[in-house]
């Protein structure tokens, strides 16, 4: 990895898994990091065991000193996007990395604050909301990077825009699917948009976090705690598959619409290269009409996103 002196780095959902372990790597580089997660008090916890490895240096060291520090974000709830992106305007007036790493995998049919199915809302419509907000910061920095986290379930995923929400039929692993094919869609429309701007997605093949365990424990599906059981052999750990992301975050050969993860087994585990997007992705009206659905959505739904103009 690069030296990552200087650089500011914003990573959702990073107090525990592929957030985590690209954090501790980012800042092993000199980056200051922003620990964007839902909880306060698990961030707290991981700042500390950062701190306790050495990986950081306490608040108030300045930029590019390898500092972490803690910024409260619910993707489940557009408000409390709204703030973390002015908190971040205020508080650095820059930006150089975001990681939209977050996300929930397969739950029953859950809301968010504002109404939207919980994958789609935090996987996607969070993000998207986030990446729209601080695009002026990105913008105004210098080899700015935006990398969405996706997962091998793109491949299987599919952008119902006549039931997104789940309404009329859901299916939790169907709906992961769709969460996840947005995130790479919205990775090339972002990057179609902003040219200006290195978007890429990147996901980590079969890796040991705490999504699998948070979701048998939320379905109460035991068959599927069997299955990953059997698949143990194959999972890598958390650090291996933060690799892709990391590799779209900061490679100098990391490409604008690049698409990153796992060269082994059919991208289940291995080292970072370049791996074909779903199809789906490629598809700039899929792009133009995902784009539009969102920004509509959450304008609708939260008064402090301000439409673009």
């Amino acid at each position: 990895m690069p030296d990552q002196g200087g650089r500011l780095a914003l990573i959702t959902g990073a107090n525990s898994g592929l957030g985590l372990e690209s954090a501790r790597a980012l800042l092993a580089r000199g980056a200051t990091v922003l620990l964007a997660c839902r909880s306060l008090e698990r961030a707290e916890a991981a700042r500390q065991a950062l701190l306790a490895e050495g990986e950081a240096v306490p608040s108030g060291a300045g930029l590019g000193a390898g500092e972490i520090e803690l910024l409260e974000l619910d993707l489940a709830d557009l408000d409390s996007v709204v703030r973390a992106a002015a908190t971040v305007a205020d508080r650095y007036g820059r930006l150089d990395l975001l990681l939209n790493n977050a996300g929930v995998m397969a739950p029953p049919r859950q809301l968010t604050r504002q109404g939207f199915e919980l994958q789609f809302g935090v996987n996607h419509l969070g993000h998207y909301a986030l990446t729209r907000l601080l695009l002026p910061l990105l913008q105004a920095t210098a080899g700015a990077r935006v990398v969405q986290v996706t997962s091998g379930a793109q491949y299987f995923g599919r952008l119902d825009f006549d039931d997104l929400q789940g309404e009329r039929r859901y299916d939790r692993w169907a709906a992961y699917g769709q969460s996840k094919l947005a995130n790479v869609v919205l990775a090339h429309e972002l990057q179609r948009r902003h040219p200006g701007l290195l978007s890429a997605a990147a996901h980590p093949g079969l890796a040991r976090t705490n999504l699998q365990p948070a979701s048998i424990a939320a379905s109460g599906a035991r068959f599927e705690g069997v299955a990953y059981r059997l698949l143990d052999p194959l999972f890598q750990s958390a650090a291996q598959g933060a690799l892709p992301q990391l590799f779209a975050a900061t490679a100098a050969e990391a490409e604008p619409a690049g698409h990153y993860g796992p060269n082994q087994f059919g991208g289940l585990r291995g080292w970072p290269a370049a791996v074909r997007p779903a199809a789906a992705a490629l598809d700039p009206v899929q792009g133009e009409r995902l784009w539009q659905v969102s920004e509509e959505l959450c304008h609708r739904a939260c008064l402090g996103f301000a439409p673009q103009p």
